[in-house]
């Protein structure tokens, strides 16, 4: 392959093809990196978190085109993608004013004089980014590691060119140090040898758990300190108590947002016996008003899919799911015409064994499963290769707080949705990866957390 080509998900025509990079231009810019980042990690973190501030302005100064830019190469909704940008600006912001309270030495009680622990930088880290939020995957990593004093080089997915250009883009106009962030656009053939490379000191990737395995045994192989944000298949418990009407509104948004492309996109909805039929009538009855059709268009909910290929894997998850029992309330066929939609779909009375509470589904289909009670719930909840986040309703907050702790998840959202903030830390357990992103633990990934012990004791 010599040539990525960008594909507009609303139409299925193509928007530009790119040449990919030699392997001289590889070469380049990784000893750009490298030699960018030797310098940039003896700037003190005050000045360094100088550069997030301008990240964030560049980011705001250019949100309607950039936002336009998402909608036209992976296609979620115009007021998405501006929400999206702001995020980024906002993660920019919060890790300028606390970075160098995250990143300060840490006094430590000894037999010595003196005692601490420093964080400081590892290098230059590979960033290999998904698809379904092509700045923010990024700009949450990127803001943190850089404060920390790394530097970065991307990797992007290859249906989002003009998005990853863009990143870049971003990084120059906020005046990042010549070489020590760069985009790259290579075959995916190239990651292994990038992983190796010796100027690489770390790898982090959103993605897929297929994927994440594959980097884990690469990275491993080299010793490289990995952080990895792969699948989810979120529940979404409501139990009897709840307030359903809440918890409906709540849980049409929790599985649709991003037309349900995203790894922290609640899917399995996991209801006791009592109220499920009323809380599935209530989220088919909103599922149903979600207006589909042009992303560009504000009051459009639903986008096309970003990809043809992952139109038809979903279809025929919905299919298999059917054939395994599972009772089709809402939507369920691909949709006719340009580009590659898919309606909301529910699928009622699913359970464990079936594809669709099995397989994560990377797009907007909801399966509704019911219980008995809550231990059956918190039961089924857990009962799944994956660890990502998970949302529980319900109207005693100290009960759910109780089963929060039983549930097997990197988060656990009681009586809202489970989504990603800076302020606290965002990743998994089981095949949905580990490491964190975002707070202070994310900004601690990347360092090399350091004993420094000066004695003697007086």
């Amino acid at each position: 392959m010599t040539a990525i080509t960008s594909v507009n998900p609303a139409t299925g025509k193509p928007i530009r093809s790119f040449d990919l990079q030699d392997d001289a231009a590889v070469d380049a810019a990784l000893e750009a990196a490298a030699r960018a980042q030797r310098a940039w990690r003896r700037v003190p973190v005050g000045e360094r978190v100088a550069l997030l501030t301008r990240m964030a302005a560049a980011l705001r100064a250019s949100k309607a085109r950039y936002a336009e830019m998402i909608v036209r190469e992976m296609g979620k909704p115009i007021a998405e993608a501006e929400a999206e940008i702001e995020k980024c600006a906002y993660n920019c912001d919060f890790y300028a004013e606390h970075a160098p309270v995250y990143l300060a030495d840490e006094p430590v009680a000894s037999n010595a004089s003196e005692s601490v622990v420093a964080f400081e930088p590892l290098g230059v880290v590979l960033a290999i980014m998904p698809w379904n939020y092509p700045f923010w995957q990024y700009f949450r990593f990127v803001a943190p590691a850089l404060a920390a004093g790394n530097g970065a080089i991307l990797k992007h997915a290859n249906n989002v060119p003009e998005c990853a250009l863009a990143v870049q883009e971003v990084m120059d106009a906020a005046g990042t140090p010549a070489g020590l962030t760069a985009t790259l656009l290579v075959d995916t053939a190239k990651v292994a040898g990038l992983i190796a490379d010796p100027r690489i000191a770390a790898v982090t990737l959103t993605g897929s758990t297929e994927v994440g395995a594959i980097v884990a045994s690469q990275a491993g192989k080299a010793l490289k300190k990995q952080v990895l944000e792969l699948g989810g298949s979120d529940p979404f418990i409501v139990l009897a108590d709840a307030d359903l009407e809440a918890a409906a509104e709540t849980a049409v948004k929790a599985r649709y947002i991003n037309v349900g492309q995203s790894c922290v996109n609640a899917k399995r909805f996991i209801v006791e016996e009592a109220v499920a039929d009323r809380f599935t009538a209530l989220f088919v009855e909103k599922a149903a008003a979600l207006k589909i059709g042009d992303p560009m268009e504000r009051d459009t909910k639903i986008g096309p899919m970003a990809r043809e290929n992952l139109r038809t894997g979903l279809h025929d998850q919905v299919k298999r799911s059917l054939a395994e029992g599972a009772v089709l309330k809402l939507g369920g066929e691909p949709l006719e015409g340009d580009g590659f939609y898919y309606p909301p779909t529910v699928l009622d009375h699913v359970r464990p064994g079936m594809t669709a509470f099995r397989e994560e589904t990377f797009g907007p289909v909801a399966a509704i499963i019911r219980a008995k009670d809550a231990d059956e719930a918190v039961a089924m909840a857990n009962d799944s290769e994956y660890g990502l986040g998970a949302a529980l309703w319900t109207g005693d907050a100290a009960r759910g707080r109780a089963l929060a702790a039983r549930i097997d998840a990197g988060a656990v959202f009681i009586n809202g949705m489970t989504a990603s903030d800076p302020r606290y830390p965002f990743g998994g357990i089981k095949r949905s990866g580990y490491g964190r992103e975002l707070g202070v633990y994310g900004i601690r990934e990347f360092v090399n957390i350091k004993t420094v012990w000066i004695g003697p004791s007086k």
